[in-house]
């Protein structure tokens, strides 16, 4: 087995191989450059972070797949990033040497002309240097707090007597601009933070400037939740000091635009609170979020070479969407498929319940939303209505904490009722449950995705939402929000796979049942598409059908604990990772051949945290019709070989050559959706 970290470092390592990938766009190959490094940041914050807490325990905690300790996994974490690293210069290097000829050029100080030296003089003096606080460090002015991912110069200064002090000064701020243009050279700019290292010396009048660098402080994020829950305080308030506290914890790395003498990293280091193994030296710039502001000016340059073909998410044609949409999906369910199709399918279907009659109550569970998000609106507006609107909001979704806590606020104050999710398990299922009042009784509407509710990562993500009337699935829904409202767990299910008790023990029994069926001399199939793979539990059931047999196909597009094609174990299994222009994010989980298949969509990757930690739902595709949609969409993703990478043996992730043309399966559903949505407007 491959360990968890080290995996995840693999996934980002393709991500940044997509930055230097010829076949990619020129002007998005820059996205991806800063993707590398965001995700880089979040993995430091997150993982990083949790690894060195261990490390601080004094206890010996050993990950179950190598048998690694928290030290070893972070000596190994360190290593590969420097590797990484030093990739990641190359590619920067090599793309904007490739951006000169576009008329894009990042410049030092040192390679303009004087008259534009004068000219930036002259800003820095007018427009930054006001508002810029130095910090000198001594007996009256302690060493002051670095923020997460700011960006910091620091100095060694010296006076006559060769006194040494270090001088540290803010450089991210929102009064100036980061990126600087040239005026006399358009598309020409430098970054803020490099002019005011250059201009250090104009800010001490006393002192020479003896050594100098930009610096950049990544602090650990792995704030412990439930501490959260205590009977005497507001959950809410209490999650919100906790927010505070993230912002002051410990450094987890640093990193340096310039080499430094001995003494002055060993001093900045012992002020921050940084081993020196945690120190990385960069080439690059800091933080590239920048790299948006090179796109806009490409924009008005060749869009039409350097960016991907324009799209945008198509209306599903299994919807007429100038009609009542509750009639029509009380005749047939529904399957929408993100990016390539509109979430406004949905949104327009909790704008109508609000509005109609006949509906009684919507419920709801919320992990990440958008801003200015519709799904919160609707809901206001059917509360305002007189409808029953119960909405759990996980306050506990990392980084959307702060965003999660204001929608609760304002679903409270329209009259929803608010939840806040488990003890020790937060909520991370995409149900919501529309019931009806008629004649017959309660009758419901279900959806269930793969994703969050969000309008703006459902054009960037690739989801999968159902909407079904199957009034089985419907009552087991409500079932479902009947045990979370009484803060209970769902013991037996009888359509749903429904973690933390009926999750990870389904996928095992149905791994068994085609393990008979593989023992019986039969055919045997299990495919998977997950973001990762880490259950220990399911990945040895794994092992053993595959041993039994069993064909097993898998699309994970992140960290995958298990080595496929090891002789005798892993023979059957193949695994393929799909990095392209949209996040991989949906999960299909198939059970047995085309002839008595069992599929589903959920909400959960094969992680613990999901299967056994976490309150997730997966849902039968009943629907035939449904069944073979799913069906062709995985065969082609499992054909990609544009951007599906295949992992080795030996752990490695390959190309792969099938045919004479390349099959980039993103791109192949977006042309299918855009003729789709044609036909229908004939």
């Amino acid at each position: 087995m491959m360990n968890r970290e080290l995996s995840w470092l693999k996934f980002n390592e393709r991500v940044l191989n997509e930055a230097a990938n010829p076949r990619v766009p020129l002007a998005e190959r820059l996205s991806f450059v800063s993707i590398y490094q965001s995700n880089l940041d979040e993995f430091y914050m997150v993982r990083v972070g949790t690894l060195m807490d261990q490390m601080h325990t004094g206890e010996e905690i050993r990950e179950n797949k190598t048998n690694m300790t928290s030290e070893e996994q972070v000596t190994a974490i360190l290593r590969e990033t420097a590797k990484l690293d030093a990739r990641k210069s190359h590619v920067y290097e090599q793309l904007m040497g490739e951006l000169e000829p576009k008329g894009i050029r990042l410049l030092n100080f040192n390679k303009l002309s004087e008259s534009e030296q004068a000219l930036l003089k002259t800003y820095f003096k007018t427009e930054i240097a006001p508002y810029l606080s130095v910090y000198i460090v001594g007996k009256g002015q302690p060493f002051p707090f670095l923020k997460n991912k700011d960006i910091y110069a620091a100095a060694q200064l010296i006076n006559g007597n060769k006194w040494q002090r270090t001088a540290i000064i803010p450089c991210s701020n929102n009064i100036f601009r980061r990126l600087i243009d040239i005026p006399t050279r358009p598309g020409t700019y430098m970054l803020s933070e490099e002019l005011i290292l250059h201009f250090l010396p104009d800010l001490f009048d006393n002192y020479t400037v003896a050594e100098k660098s930009l610096l950049r402080v990544t602090r650990n994020a792995d704030i412990d939740t439930e501490t959260a829950y205590d009977e005497d305080l507001d959950y809410r308030d209490a999650m919100e000091n906790l927010l505070k506290k993230r912002k002051r914890m410990n450094p987890v790395r640093m990193e340096l635009s310039r080499k430094l003498n001995k003494e002055l990293l060993k001093s900045l280091c012992q002020s921050i609170g940084v081993d020196k193994t945690h120190v990385f030296l960069s080439d690059v710039p800091l933080d590239l979020s920048f790299v948006s502001e090179l796109q806009n000016y490409l924009r008005g340059k060749n869009p039409d070479e350097l960016f991907y073909q324009k799209r945008s998410p198509r209306m599903s044609v299994m919807l007429n969407d100038r009609e009542k949409l509750i009639p029509q999906i009380e005749q047939k369910d529904i399957l929408l498929s993100y990016p390539y199709e509109n979430i406004k399918s949905f949104t327009n279907l909790l704008y109508e319940a609000a509005r109609d009659e006949s509906v009684v109550s919507i419920k709801i569970t919320l992990y990440r939303l958008a801003n200015r998000s519709q799904i919160i609106d609707a809901m206001v507006e059917a509360a305002e209505n007189g409808k029953e609107v119960i909405a759990l909001v996980e306050l506990r979704a990392r980084f959307d904490e702060e965003s999660n806590i204001e929608y609760s606020r304002k679903l409270e104050e329209a009259g929803c009722r608010v939840l806040y999710g488990l003890s020790g398990y937060k909520v991370h299922s995409k149900l919501c449950l529309i019931t009806r009042k008629t004649e017959e009784g309660p009758f419901y509407i279900t959806q269930v995705g793969t994703g969050n509710y969000n309008e703006k990562t459902s054009a960037q993500y690739t989801d999968l939402s159902l909407i079904t009337a199957n009034q089985e699935i419907g009552r087991e829904a409500a079932e479902i929000f009947s045990h979370l409202l009484k803060g209970e767990f769902m013991e037996e299910t009888r359509q749903f796979l429904v973690a933390p008790r009926c999750l990870q023990n389904k996928v095992i029994e149905r791994i068994d049942e085609e393990i008979s069926y593989a023992q019986k001399g039969e055919s045997a199939y299990i495919g998977i598409k997950i973001n990762s793979l880490t259950d220990k539990a399911i990945i040895d059931k794994l092992v053993e059908a595959s041993q039994a047999g069993v064909k097993i196909e898998m699309i994970v597009r992140g960290i995958c604990c298990l080595i496929p094609g090891v002789e005798g174990y892993t023979d059957n299994i193949t695994v393929i990772s799909i990095v392209g222009r949209f996040l991989e994010h949906s999960r299909i989980y198939c059970f047995g051949t085309k002839e008595r298949e069992n599929i589903y969509i959920s909400s959960a990757d094969f992680m613990t945290r999901n299967t056994i930690r976490r309150v997730e739902v997966a849902v039968p595709i009943l629907n035939q019709q449904l069944k073979e949609r799913l069906d062709e969409m995985f065969d082609t993703m499992m054909l990609d070989d544009e951007k599906g990478k295949r992992l080795t043996a030996e752990g490695n992730y390959v190309d792969r050559n099938l045919g004479n043309e390349k099959l980039n399966s993103q791109e192949l559903f977006y042309e299918k959706a855009y003729l789709a949505a044609e036909r229908k407007e004939i």
